[in-house]
């Protein structure tokens, strides 16, 4: 059931900045008029709920320990509750459809997508589906677009894992055997199969471009991982997958500027100051105008503390710096009801502490979905 209340005494942080005056909410949207029971917040911080666009943090949940518990469904709940204690409201969970197997094969994707719609309508944070299609896994897209009308999933995104460059030259790539132990085939039946993908590259851009074309009559949002050239980004465009996922280098990024396109940033990499891989730090292309939104990619407590990283490096200001983590992501997955403290949007708040930044509190469409410590006892008093 959703909350009836109005939020006084506040710090509110509305599309044009902070402002103080009150939030009110019923069901599970934001109301334009002070409704049932009052709560004072005074000395805390009301801000959007996050819309994480692209996060794989659930995999720990999903797998704690290879091979020794598959309760799926219990750890989508325990995501739900880390996501809410991150102040992530709407989550799109990433989940790869890969030739590497195990957590990123086709079965354990099948088991994800199970688990979600099992789970989905029983806790408040608003979880979805993202299938990350590797681009030369040709046999299975059958089945992927099977699993994307199965399971209702609204955002496709294209990558390409294969070392290229080794296998042209017929060499094994880095830690081959780990990798095949993880997907539970032999080191050589694991390079054979990477052979015979890259062997198959010509196929690619067809098939492609008929898997693009299908997703899009779906009315599925699609993006591509990892672009470098504005080459790249222009022949993903004209596929009409419009999102740029973790952009390698500023060209690439200012390419899917140029074209109406819009990026996603990873947030761990503005909160660490680089790429772990050495590709362009995130920050600089923020500072450059050209980030549209962050995701947490791997770490879901980044995007809060990205957005704020960002304010503390001069890059944005306070709204703007939010933005990146609630309406940009908002808008760019089409969820124009959610991202913004405004009347008649979905009522995704959380309350922060003013001075240590801390997530104290999550409502997620109008229902608790976090909350801890001193805070409870203004929603309890009275």
């Amino acid at each position: 059931m959703s909350l009836e209340m109005t939020w006084t005494g506040a710090r509110v942080m509305t599309p044009a900045g902070w402002d103080s005056g009150a939030v009110s909410m019923a069901g599970g949207v934001i109301a334009d008029v002070p409704v049932g029971r009052r709560v004072d917040l005074s000395g805390y911080d009301v801000l959007p709920g996050i819309v994480d666009a692209h996060g794989d943090g659930f995999e720990r949940h999903m797998a704690p320990r290879r091979g020794a518990l598959r309760e799926r469904d219990a750890g989508m709940v325990a995501v739900a509750a880390e996501l809410a204690a991150c102040g992530v409201t709407t989550a799109m969970l990433a989940q790869f459809w890969s030739w590497e197997g195990g957590m990123r094969g086709p079965e354990f994707a099948e088991e994800v997508f199970a688990s979600v719609a099992a789970v989905a309508g029983t806790v408040p944070v608003d979880l979805r589906l993202q299938l990350r299609l590797e681009t030369h896994y040709l046999d299975s897209f059958a089945r992927a677009e099977a699993a994307v009308d199965r399971w209702g999933i609204g955002y496709v995104v294209m990558n390409d894992h294969l070392p290229h460059d080794r296998l042209a030259e017929g060499r094994k790539p880095p830690r081959l055997t780990g990798q095949a132990l993880k997907s539970g085939r032999n080191p050589e039946a694991h390079f054979a199969l990477m052979m015979g993908l890259h062997a198959a590259a010509a196929e690619v851009p067809a098939a492609m471009d008929g898997v693009c074309a299908r997703l899009a009559a779906r009315g599925v949002a699609m993006g591509s991982h990892d672009d470098r050239t504005a080459a790249q980004r222009a022949g993903w465009r004209a596929r009409g997958v419009r999102i740029s996922e973790f952009p390698e280098t500023l060209e690439a990024a200012q390419a899917a500027r140029d074209g109406g396109d819009k990026v996603v940033l990873g947030a761990p990499n503005v909160v660490r100051g680089a790429s772990h891989a050495g590709n362009v730090a995130a920050q600089e292309v923020i500072a450059e105008g050209l980030c549209d939104a962050l995701a947490s990619d791997y770490h879901y407590p980044s995007p809060a503390r990205a957005a704020w990283r960002c304010v503390e490096l001069g890059l944005l200001d306070e709204a703007a710096a939010w933005r990146l983590v609630s309406d940009g992501p908002a808008r760019l997955l089409g969820l124009e009801d959610r991202g913004a403290i405004l009347p008649g949007k979905r009522a995704d708040l959380l309350v922060m502490e003013r001075e240590s930044r801390r997530i104290v509190a999550t409502v997620a469409g109008g229902q608790v979905a976090w909350m801890s410590g001193p805070v409870a006892a203004r929603f309890m008093a009275g």
